[in-house]
């Protein structure tokens, strides 16, 4: 875990968060995380299509409990596949390795044998996180495609991922009991 980092894993009642992140994604944005600048249909689409049931969605949240970065973790028989998007005022703090790393303790947990990655040779930060995660980067037609061969899970990897969850309930429980008491705090001003 990145210290001082804490991940969460989000369920189907937090679509609707995810899809808010989503949509305060720029165009550019957009098209660095998906290869396409997709509108606010095909955005909210998406969202509503991810399958909380075989899939995982990871997440940062504020201190308001607002998303700052999150990650779609899909799995397939070929092994799971990720992407993530971090808001423009939250980049260069380490938020993208945190999701990266949580994610691959769970696709090892899953016991998928590989992590893949797919992106535009111009996201400047996603190569630099598939490289800095050991990844092997083939690079054809203006598009990265990255994989990382996965070690089976263990007991480590398993209590982490356990760990790492209740971290994370416990720090969403803190941050919402602190936006209630700013709400309170803010009616008595």
């Amino acid at each position: 875990m990145n210290a001082g980092m804490i991940v969460s894993e989000l369920s189907r009642l937090d679509r609707g968060a995810l899809e808010r992140h989503l949509l305060c994604l720029g165009a550019q944005d957009r098209r660095l995380r998906f290869g396409i600048a997709l509108g606010d249909a095909a955005l909210r689409a998406y969202a509503a299509g991810i399958d909380f049931g075989r899939d995982a969605v990871f997440c940062v949240f504020g201190d308001d409990l607002e998303l700052l970065a999150a990650a779609h973790l899909a799995r397939s028989d070929e092994g799971a596949e990720l992407g993530l998007s971090v808001l423009p005022g939250h980049r260069g703090r380490g938020l993208g390795g945190a999701l990266l790393e949580r994610a691959h303790t769970h696709a090892r947990n899953w016991g998928v044998d590989a992590l893949f990655m797919q992106c535009l040779t111009g996201n400047a930060a996603m190569m630099h996180l598939a490289r800095k995660q050991g990844m092997a980067i083939v690079v054809a037609a203006g598009e990265a495609g990255a994989s990382l061969k996965l070690p089976q899970a263990d007991a480590a990897s398993r209590f982490g991922a356990v760990f790492e969850q209740r971290l994370a309930l416990f720090d969403y429980a803190l941050k919402a009991q602190l936006k209630n008491a700013r709400r309170l705090a803010g009616a008595f001003c």
